[in-house]
């Protein structure tokens, strides 16, 4: 005991109170962003189709997982013949031949003359 009387012990008061256990804010997943060559509009990667440079020459990547410098180009002919203008060579740093031109074309071909209504929702959702 202490010479004012008191004990050396601490008395605490317990307040009944509900703890609030604050949860961290819900992540939101990347999107990663890559820009159409033929209309240089940013829209998401997997509404793209990606065009590689490689050493046999140019190929169509469907799965973005070939290895070699690419470009990415809308699924649509606008865009597509926009590209193969010169923007395509240009982002690809190589003269496109005549071989490799006709494979482009003939996949181009496959393609909607405009974007499809979920193209547009994809496109819409990246924006934001």
């Amino acid at each position: 005991m202490r010479a004012d009387g008191a004990s050396g012990a601490k008395i605490f008061s317990l307040a009944v109170s509900r703890i609030v256990v604050k949860q961290p804010p819900k992540r939101v997943k990347h999107i990663p962003q890559r820009t159409c060559v033929g209309c240089r509009q940013t829209l998401a990667k997997q509404s793209l189709t990606r065009v590689v440079r490689t050493d046999t020459g140019v190929q169509i990547d469907l799965t973005g997982k070939l290895s070699g410098r690419g470009a990415y180009i809308h699924n649509q002919r606008s865009c597509w013949q926009a590209a193969l203008k010169g923007k395509l060579a240009n982002a690809l740093k190589i003269d496109v031949t005549d071989e490799d031109r006709q494979k482009l074309m003939v996949f181009m071909q496959t393609l909607p003359e405009t974007a499809t209504q979920e193209e547009v929702l994809l496109a819409e959702t990246s924006e934001e």
